[in-house]
C-alpha cells in the first residue's frame, strides 16, 4: 500500500493536525508507505493562473507547474484528505489544489472523436479517506447539502477504482468541542483508518491521545 495524505491547515497546533498525527501513527504501525502533502507548509498557490487555464486541456504541458504533486498522485494507491470545513466546503487552498492538480490527463480524460465521453484516470487508487472538522452541526451541514463531503466522496470518488473503499469522519460543532468529544473523535479516526487500510486493532493502552494543547476551532 502507498498512501498519499493531503493535509490543509495553517496551524501546526490545530486539532486537524492531531487528526493527521493519529492517521500517521496507524500507518507507521504497519510500515505502510506514505507521503504527506502539507499545503500550507509548502505555501501551495491555489490560484489558477492564466497560463494554468490556457494550458488546462493540453496534456503535454498542463502539469509542468505541479509535476511533483502529480507524481505523488500517480504513485499512491490510497488517497486521504485532512482539512477543516469552512463555509461548508474545503478551504480555498485545498479547493485550489483540486482545481490545479486534478487536470485532464491526471484525474480524467477529455472526450475525443474515438471516445465521446469523459473517462477517468485515477483507477489505480482504491482507497479514499476524508477526515474533517465542522463548526456547524451535523443537521445544519446536512440541510445545506454537505457540499464539501460531496465534492470528494461523490465527485472525486467517480475518478477512482470502481470498488474503492471509503472512509469519512467529521467532528461537528467543533467550536464548542470538549476534551471528551475530541478524544472520542480521534478514536473514530483511528478505527476508520484501521478499517480503510486493513490494520488490526491495537491492544488497549498502546495508542496515545492527541496533543495536550490543540486549538478548538476547525
Amino acid at each position: 500500500m502507498k498512501a498519499l495524505i493531503v493535509y490543509c491547515h495553517p496551524s501546526a497546533g490545530s486539532f486537524n493536525h492531531a487528526v493527521l498525527e493519529t492517521i500517521l501513527t496507524e500507518l507507521r504501525s504497519q510500515a505502510i508507505e506514505h507521503r504527506v502533502i502539507d499545503l500550507y507548509a509548502e505555501r501551495f498557490d491555489p490560484c489558477m493562473s492564466l497560463d494554468d487555464w490556457t494550458e488546462y486541456e493540453d496534456t503535454s504541458c498542463n502539469t509542468s507547474r505541479i509535476a511533483q504533486h502529480v507524481e505523488s498522485l500517480r504513485w499512491c494507491d490510497s488517497l486521504v484528505f485532512v482539512y477543516p470545513t469552512w463555509w461548508f466546503g474545503q478551504p480555498a487552498t485545498l479547493k485550489g489544489w483540486l482545481d490545479r492538480v486534478l487536470v485532464p490527463g491526471v484525474a480524467f480524460n477529455m472526450p475525443t472523436d474515438e471516445t465521446p465521453r469523459i473517462t477517468h484516470s485515477l483507477r489505480h487508487i482504491n482507497r479514499l479517506g476524508v477526515f474533517t472538522t465542522c463548526g456547524a452541526s451535523f443537521w445544519l451541514t446536512k440541510a445545506i447539502g454537505s457540499p464539501g463531503k460531496r465534492v470528494l466522496m461523490r465527485g472525486l470518488r467517480t475518478c477512482l477504482a470502481t470498488r474503492a473503499k471509503t472512509a469519512f469522519a467529521a467532528h461537528y460543532l467543533m467550536d464548542s468541542s470538549t476534551e471528551r468529544s475530541r478524544a472520542r473523535h480521534l478514536e473514530r479516526v483511528r478505527t476508520k483508518t484501521r478499517k480503510l487500510f486493513g490494520i488490526p486493532a491495537r491492544k488497549p493502552g498502546m495508542v496515545g491521545g492527541y496533543p495536550e494543547k490543540v486549538e478548538q476551532t476547525a
